[in-house]
């Protein structure tokens, strides 16, 4: 029996069940949400790493876009892995034709900005509210925050320490380097890479404090 929040994790495409599995550890219940009467339900939403693009339009058509959108805006505590992390942002660049977010973070995002799925990488970052050790982070095809509205709280950056077979793109570039991969503003947090593709459950115990403070 678990005694936590009902957390959602956006089904309709992408780490769904990876991210249920770290709740469940946590002791927190998690639940796949597709409609909007599911999202009704939960006390916080992780919105998974995948591909964005699917997401926006699968969200269209399934008639989640509008009731997010609204959930967000309301105080719906919500975290993005990745994709999610795009789909959070207010703003975005290298965006699909016609490509939507969810919105609610004063954030301007690069879509794949780290390179494509050939330049996925690893690397360990310092992650100050977490404590140590350091974060061992996994970018998949990647986005990177490229500016941020004056409440956003910037949580971590790419300080090099990474491997990977991505040369243009590798993180101890000048190019790359002290790009920001973490943030957060009140009850959203979002991240460039997918915690839960890993053993460290931290970033989703952090999140489940502030779906408990809200």
């Amino acid at each position: 029996m678990t005694t936590g929040p009902t957390i959602g994790v956006l089904a309709l495409q992408g780490d769904v069940r990876e991210h249920l599995a770290i709740l469940e550890t946590l002791g927190a219940r998690g639940a796949p949400v597709r409609t909007s009467e599911e999202l009704d339900g939960v006390d916080g939403l992780i919105i998974p790493g995948g591909e964005s693009t699917t997401m926006w339009r699968l969200a269209r058509s399934f008639g989640l876009l509008e009731p997010l959108r609204k959930h967000i805006h309301d105080g719906l505590p919500a975290y993005g892995s990745c994709a999610g992390m795009i789909m959070l942002a207010d703003r975005l660049e290298e965006a699909a034709p016609g490509q939507e977010t969810i919105g609610g973070l004063d954030i301007t995002v690069r879509r794949n900005a780290f390179g494509r799925q050939v330049d996925s990488f690893e690397a360990e970052l310092d992650f100050p509210v977490l404590g140590e050790p350091p974060m061992r982070a996994v970018f998949i095809r990647a986005p990177w925050v490229e500016g941020v509205g004056e409440r956003v709280e910037v949580l971590a950056r790419v300080a090099g320490r990474a491997t990977g077979r991505g040369v243009a793109h590798a993180p101890d570039s000048e190019a790359v380097t002290g790009r920001i991969v973490a943030v957060r503003a009140g009850r959203l947090l979002a991240t460039s890479f997918h915690p839960e593709l890993t053993a460290d459950a931290r970033i989703h115990a952090h999140f489940l404090e502030i779906v408990k403070e809200a």
